[in-house]
Parts: C-alpha cells; sequence; structure tokens
C-alpha cells in the first residue's frame, strides 16, 4: 500500500514538474522537469543538498532487501522515480563495476542539472539560470563548487 500511494504521489508530482518546466521553457530537459521533485523547500532554488537529499530517497525505495546496494533488479524503481532517470543504467552509477550500485556511488554521483544551468557553480540552480537570465560571474580559476555537477545518466552517455 505505502508503494502504491508513494507512486500515485511521485506520479502527481511528476505531472506538476511538468507543467513547471513547461511554463519555463524547458519541457525538454528531464532534469528540468524532475528537479520540483527535489526542491525541497518549494522556492524554485534547487540546491546540491536537496538533490542528494532526495537521492538518498530515491536509493531508499530501490533497496528492497536493505542490503545497502541497488542491483539490476531494484535499479526498475529508480528508472521508474523520476524523468530524469527514465534512460538511466546500473553501469553509469556503478563506478567499481561490481554489478550493483552502492548508495555512496548513487548519492554522489553529479546531477546534470548543475552542470548545464548552474552558471556561477555555487551548487543552486535559480529560476533565472534555468531562464538563461542569470549573471554568470565565475570564480578565479574557473568555478565554485561542483560536487553536483556532471553529464547525462545513463544509456550512451546521456
Amino acid at each position: 500500500m505505502k508503494t502504491f500511494l508513494f507512486g500515485g504521489a511521485v506520479a502527481l508530482a511528476a505531472c506538476a514538474a511538468i507543467t513547471s518546466a513547461s511554463a519555463q521553457g524547458a519541457v525538454e530537459d528531464p532534469f528540468v522537469q524532475s528537479a520540483a521533485l527535489w526542491d525541497a523547500d518549494h522556492n524554485g532554488t534547487y540546491t546540491c543538498d536537496e538533490w542528494k537529499q532526495y537521492a538518498s530517497r530515491i536509493f531508499n525505495l530501490a533497496d528492497r532487501n536493505h542490503d545497502g546496494y541497488v542491483d539490476a533488479t531494484e535499479f526498475k524503481t529508480i528508472r521508474s522515480a523520476a524523468p530524469m532517470f527514465k534512460e538511466a543504467d546500473v553501469a553509469y552509477f556503478d563506478d567499481n563495476h561490481d554489478g550493483r550500485v552502492s548508495r555512496d556511488e548513487f548519492v554522489s554521483k553529479p546531477n546534470p542539472l548543475f552542470a548545464r544551468y548552474d552558471s556561477n557553480g555555487d551548487c543552486k540552480v535559480t529560476p533565472a539560470e534555468l531562464k538563461g537570465t542569470a549573471a554568470a560571474p565565475q570564480a578565479p580559476g574557473g568555478g565554485g563548487k561542483r560536487g553536483a555537477g556532471g553529464g547525462g545518466m545513463g544509456a550512451g552517455g546521456r
């Protein structure tokens, strides 16, 4: 019953995220579509801390046998959690190539939203950055904290 209720809540939240992303003109980007799911304070600014908290919750949901790892079968739960994970695969997250994903491998994996939109490298993506209207002052040496930046999340480097 809990899984059904959570699934319904995720579906409703995904619809809200898609509607929000459409309004911002970023309807094609699944990372923007999914961001509202992990915006803990619902302020429209997405932070690295909020991302890691959300990723931890998704990992907990997927790790059905509670062994601290998600295997290929359990990973299906992650793929259905949000649009951004739809094309994701175990190999992208499996840094040590042992065929399963640890909590650290999953939660610490950079979220591509930050690489694409965090123009000033402060580990926050603001509505202005999503619209491409934010000023982009860079710290000396080319950037700030990029702990949650990165590339795509799945098959073929997406």
